[in-house]
């Protein structure tokens, strides 16, 4: 079976462009994992939180989501270990930011997707 690439679409030769979206078993792990971890409605609300800012402190983060430290903590926690956020501590703060471009790409096609236009 040749491995070679079409120069048009840069798949191999004789697949279609649908079938290679993710081109290995650990691509596909590595999308499942974080998917699953971004799927939580409260993790979700603080993905697009923090998406729209440079960065936030898990202290405004409580004041923003409505819910305990604690809960957010374990929240930012999931996050974080799935290498979807980085985090920063300075003093006794703790700053909490998108840490791949990719997921506020993925963000922004969430949006798209699931929310109602705004008016006009």
């Amino acid at each position: 079976m040749s491995s070679s690439k079409s120069s048009a679409d840069n798949t191999p030769s004789g697949n279609s462009t649908a079938e290679m979206l993710l081109a290995s078993e650990a691509d596909i792990h590595h999308a499942s994992r974080s998917l699953k971890a971004m799927a939580h409605p409260l993790r979700l609300k603080i993905l697009c939180i923090l998406g729209g800012a440079k960065e936030t402190s898990v202290q405004d983060l409580v004041d923003m989501v409505g819910t305990s430290q604690s809960n957010i903590s374990q929240h930012l926690s999931i996050l974080r270990d799935k290498g979807i956020l980085e985090s920063r501590k300075d003093a006794n703060k703790v700053y909490y930011r998108i840490g791949d471009q990719r997921i506020l790409r993925l963000m922004e096609s969430m949006r798209l997707a699931f929310c109602a236009a705004p008016d006009l």
